[in-house]
This record gives C-alpha cells, structure tokens and sequence, in this order.
C-alpha cells in the first residue's frame, strides 16, 4: 500500500555545528555520530537562501498555515547576530504571505545578552534555554571544556528572559534528566525561573548503550523521577507546560501528542545541516554514526523527496511502524513505542524494538492515569480549578480584601496603584502589578456590594451569610475565589437596581462554593433552581427540584439532593455525568482563563451566551486560545501580562449575524469578556485584547473621576456612525489602542512584502491608527476632562505617536482615506 506524503512543518536548522561547552551527554558530539567533524562551523549565505527557498515552496505547495523554524546548532549564537539576523529575514521572506513563520532559537544561554534579546525581540525569536536544574544538578554534565561551570552565564541570561522587557521571548527551558539529582530540588530550581514551558527529555540511549540507572533501581527509575516532579508540578496547580506530562494526559484521552516521543501521530520535522544536507531527527545520532543521513541535500532535492526517504516514511507510520511487542501493549496508542532513536539495537532488527525506557514509559503512563489526572481536552481542566486559592489560601504575596462581616458594609479598599502604575495604564498598557492592584480594589467593592444586598434584604441572620463569615476569617482565599468570579458582582448590581427574581439563594450558592473550596467539612443546604444546582467558579449539577445540602471536605466534596441521593464529585475522572464542571484552558506561562459556560448570571453582556460546550467546540476553543495567546505575547506584549493578571473568564457567545465577529465586556463583571469564537487565531487575539481594555478602563473609573459626568453631549467617534456620549468615546478611543498596536506589529512584520495578506493588514494599520489619533485628540479637547482625564489623553497619544511615524505605502494610506471618508458618508 502506498503510504500518503506528509509534508514537514517543523525546520531545526543548524546555523553553527560547533558548541562553546562540552556536555558529557550531548548527542551531536559524544554519541555514536560522528558527523559534525566533517561539516563547516557556520551555515553560509548560498546554504542558507536555498534552503529558505525549498521551505518556502514547501509552504507553498502543501498550503500550509504556518511553519516553525527552531536555530540549533552546536551553539547558534556562535553563529553571531549578523547571520542569525540573515536568517530570519530570509525565512520570513521566503514564506507565502499566508502562511505564518514561528521562530525560535534553542540555545544553551552562556552567550546570551541584552545585544541579542534586542536582536531577538525585533525579529520575533523565541528563546528556549537548555539547564538541568541548580548548579550541582547543571554542573554534572553541562560544563565548559576547562571544567568550569556554565551555571552562573545561564541563569544570567534566564535573568534577562525573565524581565518585563523580554519576557515575550521567554519560550521555556530543556532539561535533561539525571535521576542521581534530586527531581524536586530540580523541579523547584526550574521553577524559581518562572519558565512558560519545561521540558524534562530522557537521555539519548539505545539497547547497545543502554541509559544510567542506579543499582538496585529497577527497570523504571527514570518514570520514578518524572512522578515526583510530577506530583510536586501538580501540587503547585501546574505552574507552567510540561508537554511530556500534558501529552500523557492528552493521549490517554484519544488526543494527539505534544511531542514525538509519545503517541503515534506521524514525524512531521526535518533537520537541516550547515553544509545543506537534509537529515532525520537529531536524536538518531545516538543510534549509530551515520544513522540520521539521507544523502539528500538542499540544492539538489525537494522537500518533498526528503519526506518520501524510507526513514522518514518510517516514522510516520504509526502503530504499523512498531514492533509486535509495542502493537500487543495496553498503553501503546500513549506511550507510541517512544522515541524512534530509543528502540535501535545493532544485534538484529535495528528499530523494530521497544523502546529502551519501555519500563519506564510504562510506569509513567499508568502512574499519571491512576493520579486521575488527565484532562478532557487539551490543557483544558474538568475539575474546579482556581490556581493557588483553590486551596483555600492567597496566592503567595497577595493581599485579600477588606473582610465583610454579617451586617457591615465594607467600603472598597484604598486602591495601590503606584504613580508608575497608573502612567501605565494612561498610555493604554498596565502590567501584572497594576492589573492585579484593579482586581484587588474590585474584589472589595464586589463585597461591599454583597453587604449592601444583605442590608436592603432586611434578614436578621442566615446560614449562608453566616458561613461565609466563618469562612472569611478561617479560609479568606477561598471567599476571595468565589468572590472574585466576575458575575457575582453582576448579580449584586441586579439586585440592588430591583431586580431580585432569585431572592438570595445566589447568596447560598456563593457560600457553598467557598465551603468547597475550603474543603473544612461544612454543610449547608443550597436552593435548587430550574432543577440546576449552581456552585460559582465549581459548575453546575442537575438535580432535580427542592433543596440541596452541599459540603466540602479535603477530598472533594458530596451533594444531598431533597430525594435523598447522595453524589460525590471533585474527586477525580469517573463524575457524575450529571455534574458540569467549569473548565480552565491552561495556556503557556501560566495563564489559565475559564470558559464559562455554567453559571447562569454570565448572560452579562449584550449579545446571548453560547450554551454548554461540547467535547469538539472546546477543543476548538482550545487550539484558538492557544494560539491567540502566543499571538498576544508577540504582537502586542505591552498588553499580555494585563491579561494573564487580571482576565480569568472567558464567555462564548453565540456567533453574530451573518458571520458577524461579535465580543464585549461588561461594566459589572471584571475579569470577563464574551466572545462568539471567530474563525481564526488572530481575530481572536484582537478581540481579547480589545475587550480586556474596556475591562481594565471600567476599573480604573471605579476608583477615579476622569471626566464631568455632567456632561451631557454627544461626541462623534471617528470608527461609528452613531456620536457617543463622552465616556463611551473614551472607552473607544482607549480599546483601540490595542487595536493599533496590533494592526502595527502586524504590518511591520509584513515589511516591504507582496500579497494580499499584507496589503489587508498595511491598511487597517492606517485606519486605525487614523481613526485612534483623532479620537485621543477630540477627547482632549472636550474641555470636559478631569486633571487625571488628561493625564490619561496624554498618555494615550505618547502610545500612539511612534506608530504614526511608521511609513506606509501610498496604497494603503490612500485606501484608509476613502475608507474614513465612506464611514463619513454613512454616517
């Protein structure tokens, strides 16, 4: 049977073949291969263009959306940033202007520094770092040629990825595993550098030189390590991506891997020499010498005859490429045979093996699943989940609000905001500290807010009032996760403006909530409503009628219908079908936003909401989100870090008319924006970053005047037909800065490169910036702003004045004017 040609997406290219330390475990250097000897120290510009060509026309011959391309070496910063820099231009040029390049360099960090960060934030490269752990677990094997340790160079240059200037190209780091170091002083060393992604690799070893395993530790010490880093990452709320542990979630679900290591799906990379020749993955250098070859090179072969090459095809053919030990295994379709270069043996049927940690991958595999801890889609989890106050305590160095006991009103806390925070969020942007300044002060008005209803509700005492008193004080975390769900305070704002359709049991809800999440074993009894059961930040369980009595324990927790039946939940996979859980999406560097799609005040916003998500839509939502966000953090960066700090909630909405993008926030209900899912990644990008402004604007004018709100005219907002009364004109005009900063990085990005594609994204930069300068300037010349009100104008034309000076082509210029004039003529 003839098998399908798959085209490659992913390009290692080998920039420089040599390295600056002497790992003893290198692959390229200390295993079988010995190849690199013969190859020239750096790529050159004939090797370079053409294979910038043959990946473009890949790209083009096989329509694909997007390629990654990973700089490797040896040591690519050897190459210097005179070539690296070639290199990306090249690349990007080369690719059609619908397909999208991700870029990234592996590097083993003692070379870099703010130079190349600069180098790399300008051209889009994402940097990985390789480091093993702290400096007695990095020092075992990754040293300089001298003995020295290269410990002290890495973590200057994690130091520098870390910051708030480059924390955009922070892609994650590698590490290699060595069981004689301890996994959770590894694990925390890794952690304390608040890496997006890790990667925790098995050393490369084959059934001739089998990996180092300690007397007497069976077959399965490497799965043993990997089990306490993952109990210890589990504990920790999954801090950051593990893909090794979230392909074993994902492939235990019938999902795809992460990672060619595990699961069956097909081969899709290709490695690219410094002398142009074509090889399989670089991990078949420990095979034998020679092992990754093909005798295919750029300049005179296709890629296309690369990926019909026996080897390649071999690793592509799923469960028919193993062996029949693999194909007769219960765990084979997660643990896939393991990696291809893992199963060679030179004494009889090279790699038609298991794999050489078979032990291992077995142990691991059957030890994550009887955690229970695979979710149901990709990074998306079933269980209740709100990062660290889920267990009932603040996050480490958060303050909790103002406690509100029965009876008292607490007035919203004294907002801290340094006076850098707030020029901040005045030029449009706002960082991790200032958005999480907002959400504090919101979280004390929220609480006021539910003081109020008490009061106006005129009841001397409650069950639920009284318990979320109790829990106040002996669990505060778990009442401010509750009370930080953004339609709590929706639902207060209802009541108070009379419309009390629900009585108090919301109240109850709440506090049943908070139990759980406290989980100290306390009861209380929750109305059932619609014969739905409503647990905020938890989900929701169907019922039936009357009254439920809910309690919390350490386990999980049980719920006693008014039947008498008693179901338990939280403790793991095998729930109640009849029990909806709030699911999280767990996104690169720890954003972690729920899709909201079970508390019944989520209908907050001006468009429906989108009922419960099936198993296929949230993945659709998932793969977006995933992409969306490593969008965010390369276009719009100024942006990202608001987002990850103060947006937990994301709503579907149903789809607008007529394919129309439909999204919008809402004044009550920071934290949340509603979203019909659009039909690509970018737009979803947009629409986050549009509407987190209007949520980070709504709480800043919580806190502070920043115009008459006795003026009563209406003001003409370049972007509408309709006038705006003042505040909405600001709210436009501060959303859209997001909007032009994307437009911008986008069109940069395009730089002096045909197609239609890029003709689109030069002139909706030109609107946008247009339509954003005119509307900062009408709002400072309103005569209405406050001192602070112009400090914000202020701020928001320092934002948009560098993109201003951005020429564009005449063509675009000239279609944003007849643009601007048609709106006009609408109007």
């Amino acid at each position: 049977m003839t098998q399908i040609l798959l085209p490659f997406t992913q390009f290692v290219l080998k920039v420089h073949s040599r390295c600056d330390l002497a790992c003893d475990h290198c692959y390229v250097y200390e295993h079988a291969d010995t190849s690199w000897r013969a190859r020239p120290r750096t790529i050159s510009d004939q090797v370079l263009a053409k294979a910038a060509a043959r990946i473009g026309e890949h790209a083009a011959a096989h329509r694909l959306p997007a390629v990654r391309a990973v700089l490797h070496g040896g040591e690519p910063l050897l190459a210097g940033p005179d070539r690296l820099r070639r290199t990306a231009e090249r690349l990007r040029a080369a690719l059609p202007p619908d397909c999208t390049l991700d870029l990234r360099i592996h590097t083993n960090g003692v070379l870099l520094d703010r130079r190349f960060c600069e180098l790399f934030d300008e051209l889009g490269v994402r940097v990985g770092v390789s480091l093993d752990g702290d400096r007695a677990a990095n020092d075992r094997h990754r040293r300089y040629a001298d003995g020295r340790s290269s410990h002290p160079q890495v973590l200057r240059a994690v130091d520098l990825l870390r910051g708030p200037e480059f924390r955009h190209l922070y892609a994650g780091l590698l590490c290699t595993i060595d069981v004689a170091n301890d996994p959770v002083a590894v694990y925390r060393a890794l952690a304390e550098l608040e890496p997006p992604a890790v990667d925790f690799l098995l050393p490369h070893a084959t059934w001739d030189t089998p990996p180092e395993r300690p007397p007497g530790g069976g077959s399965d010490p490497y799965a043993r390590w990997l089990l306490a880093v993952y109990d210890r990452w589990d504990a920790d709320q999954r801090p950051f991506a593990v893909r090794t542990f979230e392909s074993v979630h994902r492939t235990l679900r019938g999902l795809s891997s992460l990672t060619e290591a595990l699961g069956l799906e097909p081969a899709d990379l290709v490695v690219l020499e410094t002398d142009g020749s074509f090889e399989q993955a670089d991990s078949l250098k420990t095979a034998y010498d020679g092992a990754p070859a093909t005798g295919l090179d750029v300049f005179r072969h296709s890629l296309d005859e690369v990926a019909r090459h026996p080897g390649m095809m071999d690793r592509q053919s799923g469960l028919a490429g193993l062996s029949a030990e693999c194909r007769s295994c219960p765990v084979v379709r997660s643990c896939g045979g393991g990696l291809y270069a893992h199963r060679y043996r030179s004494d009889g049927g090279g790699f038609d093996h298991p794999s050489v940690y078979c032990g291992d991958l077995m142990t691991l595999i059957n030890g994550i699943s009887d955690r229970g801890a695979a979710p149901v889609a990709p990074d998306a989890t079933p269980t209740a989940d709100a990062g660290p106050a889920a267990t009932g305590q603040p996050a480490a160095g958060e303050p909790t609000a103002a406690v509100t006991v029965p009876g008292q009103a607490a007035a919203p806390a004294a907002p801290v905001l340094t006076d850098r925070q707030l020029a901040d969020l005045a030029r449009g942007h706002g960082g991790a500290d200032a958005v999480r300044a907002l959400r504090l002060s919101q979280l004390a008005i929220t609480r006021a807010m539910l003081a109020a209803v008490w009061d106006a509700a005129g009841l001397r005492s409650s069950a639920a009032w009284e318990l979320l008193a109790a829990l106040d004080t002996a669990a505060p975390g778990a009442v401010d996760t509750v009370l930080g769900h953004p339609y709590v305070r929706a639902w207060a704002a209802r009541w108070l403006s009379g419309d009390t359709g629900d009585g108090l049991a919301p109240l109850a809800e709440l506090a049943a909530a908070a139990a759980v999440r406290a989980g100290r074993g306390d009861a209380l009894a929750v109305p059932v409503r619609g014969g739905v059961l409503n647990l905020p930040t938890l989900g929701r369980l169907t019922v039936g009628g009357g009254e439920a009595v809910v309690t919390g324990g350490p386990e999980g927790f049980t719920v006693r219908t008014g039947a008498g039946e008693l179901i338990r939940l939280g403790g793991g996979p095998g729930q109640d079908p009849r029990w909806q859980p709030l699911r999280r999406i767990r996104l690169a560097g720890g954003w972690a936003p729920a899709l909201e799609d079970t508390d019944p005040r989520r209908d907050s916003h001006q468009w429906p909401v989108q009922g419960r998500l099936d198993d296929t839509e949230l993945l659709c939502w998932t793969g977006a989100l995933r992409e969306a966000w490593e969008l965010l953090g390369r276009d719009l960066p100024g942006y990202a870090e608001g987002v990850r700090a103060g947006l937990n909630t994301i709503t579907p909405l149903r789809p607008g008319p007529a394919g129309r993008d439909v999204s919008a926030a809402a004044r009550q209900a920071f934290g949340a924006v509603g979203i019909a899912r659009p039909a690509t990644a970018p737009v979803l990008a947009l629409l986050i970053a549009h509407e987190f402004q209007h949520v980070k604007l709504g709480a800043v004018l919580d806190l502070w005047d920043l115009y008459d709100a006795g003026d009563t005219r209406l003001y003409h907002a370049p972007w509408r037909p309709d006038p705006r009364p003042l505040e909405g004109l600001l709210q436009g005009t501060y959303a859209h800065l997001a909007v032009t900063e994307f437009w911008g990085s986008r069109a940069l990005a395009y730089d002096g490169l045909p197609g239609a594609a890029a003709d689109h994204t030069r002139l909706q930069f030109a609107l946008w910036r247009a339509y954003t300068a005119e509307a900062v300037e009408r709002l400072a010349d309103s005569g209405s702003l406050t001192p602070l009100g112009l400090r914000f104008a202020a701020g928001m034309r320092e934002t948009i004045a560098p993109w201003l000076a951005v020429e564009l082509p005449g063509a675009a210029e000239e279609g944003a004017r007849r643009a601007r004039e048609e709106a006009a003529v609408t109007g």
